[in-house]
């Protein structure tokens, strides 16, 4: 291969920011009520951690939501909406999949301690979740995009990604080999979607 060095990651890319952005357009009317369910479980999941006791039952129900939105995004957005434009879609689908079993077996039995609530990281933690149920479908319009192709947590990766973030940061992690299974798929998701949106010069 010839001057292989002057490929950038754009080059790469296999379809552009505005069938990237549709594709959520298309989903969510496709799926409809599950963007409201998202929504709704999103809040419920917020709730349910700002409380000033958001252990045990509650607790349970949280990471119960959090399982079912990661499962969501990955048969519905990656295997069936984002699979056929995106090869590593496939991929992200089993990831998304497995993760959902790992906050479902933690939902069953819970090994995670919550942060003391006077932390910055529990406000931080709290924070992140708020901004990704309530914030991240906003950006739609703020950039100048439907509502229809608003990101819902359940439904789309970034906005449910960063929500386990803030989950993650409301907990304390007994043991490495938990902590590995708990942060490795959205952190591998994390730096996915931010070399994808640097790719197609997304705000």
């Amino acid at each position: 291969m010839s001057e292989w060095w002057t490929y950038r990651p754009s080059d790469f890319l296999m379809f552009s920011p505005r069938t990237y952005q549709r594709l959520f357009e298309l989903m969510n009317a496709a799926t409809w009520p599950a963007p409201l369910l998202g929504l709704l479980a999103g809040l419920v999941v917020l709730a349910l951690l700002a409380r000033r006791r958001a252990g045990g039952t509650r607790a349970r129900i949280a990471f119960a939501l959090l399982a079912l939105a990661w499962a969501s995004v990955g048969l519905v957005f990656h295997a069936r909406w984002f699979a056929p434009i995106n090869w590593a879609a496939t991929g992200f689908a089993a990831a998304f999949v497995a993760q959902a079993l790992v906050w479902l077996a933690l939902a069953v039995r819970p090994a995670l301690q919550r942060v003391d609530r006077r932390r910055p990281r529990h406000h931080a933690g709290i924070v992140l979740v708020g901004i990704a149920v309530l914030g991240w479908p906003l950006l739609a319009p703020a950039f100048g995009r439907p509502w229809r192709q608003a990101e819902l947590f359940g439904l789309a990766p970034d906005p449910t990604v960063l929500a386990t973030f803030g989950v993650l940061l409301l907990h304390e992690m007994p043991s490495v080999a938990l902590r590995l299974a708990a942060w490795t798929v959205p952190l591998l998701w994390l730096a996915w979607a931010l070399l994808l949106q640097w790719t197609m010069a997304s705000p």
